[in-house]
């Protein structure tokens, strides 16, 4: 009986180290499992380098027909679940057919790797990047590791960020006028903003604005729209009055906000919205939506 269980056992252990492994960041990554765990942090064009360690279980010894290493990026629909699109795909073999007696370590390099998308884990899709290392053996069965690392991507402040100023209102009874400091914000940025009341005819009871964050894959017939409201901030309780106006200061840091997505790889896009959200005393609700662009801003240590 124990010899069956031990047939079972993978003939050898696989462990990755990146070569500048203690002194690159780590970033938390949720796992399929639901666990979270610490993975190095890279970005696009940078070299992904280091060292893979095949080591027998002792006494055994392993024949391969090779050993690889890829570097994948990979996008996952979940309704489609299983089916990895790979938008980067590149492979560099370790060893030729052979045996390995002993613990048996291989250097790798990718250098300036092009990874233009950041790593993303949404409601219906996932895009993630991965080593996939391979021993590969015929009738026994290939043995495979995986590695997981996240990729996040920086922009430079946009040159232009008008700010957003719009009226709103329902004819002869309200009538605001809202105004936005920026279009363009950073993860960790200010919304800074006015509201003011130009006519109030209706007895508002409070309004609030929400953060949304849109998500759309797939497309035609076959596109998910998934909205979740990250963020929702009392602006006014009670009624206001003509002439008034309401200042907003809404901080971005405390939400797990990503860049906005266009059309990745022609799989999912992610845009943010500002909600304006009014609430009469018959609980009827107004509310305007705004597009805003969010980027990542390198963080300075």
């Amino acid at each position: 009986m124990n010899y069956i269980i031990g047939a079972f056992k993978p003939a050898c252990n696989i462990s990755i180290t990146f070569g500048d492994g203690k002194s690159r960041k780590q970033v938390p990554l949720k796992k399929e499992n639901g666990q979270t765990v610490m993975v190095p942090l890279f970005q696009s064009q940078e070299n992904i380098a280091g060292k893979i360690s095949v080591e027998p279980v002792s006494g055994k010894k392993v024949e391969h027909n090779g050993i690889k290493v890829e570097l994948l990026g990979q996008i996952e629909m979940y309704f489609d679940r299983g089916n990895f699109y790979d938008f980067t795909s590149l492979v560099r073999e370790l060893d030729v057919p052979g045996e390995i007696y002993e613990r048996k370590t291989y250097p790798f390099e990718f250098s300036t790797v092009e990874m233009p998308y950041e790593t993303y884990n949404g409601v219906n899709v996932r895009l993630r990047y991965i080593l996939k290392i391979t021993v590969s053996r015929g009738y026994a069965g290939s043995i495979v590791e995986y590695q997981d690392f996240v990729v996040r991507n920086y922009s430079p402040p946009p040159s232009i960020n008008n700010s957003i100023k719009m009226e709103v209102g329902i004819e002869d009874c309200l009538h605001i006028e809202f105004e936005y400091n920026k279009s363009k914000y950073h993860l960790k940025d200010v919304i800074i903003g006015k509201i003011y009341f130009l006519l109030v005819r209706i007895k508002i009871k409070n309004m609030d604005l929400e953060i949304r964050r849109r998500e759309s894959t797939g497309s035609g017939a076959n596109t998910h729209v998934e909205t979740e409201t990250l963020a929702k901030f009392e602006l006014m309780d009670g009624a206001p009055v003509r002439g008034e106006s309401i200042p907003i200061r809404l901080f971005l840091s405390p939400y797990e906000l990503t860049p906005t997505y266009r059309n990745i790889n022609n799989k999912f896009s992610v845009k943010y919205y500002l909600n304006l959200v009014l609430v009469d005393e018959e609980d009827r609700r107004y509310f305007k939506q705004q597009e805003i662009t969010m980027f990542r801003l390198e963080e300075t240590s």
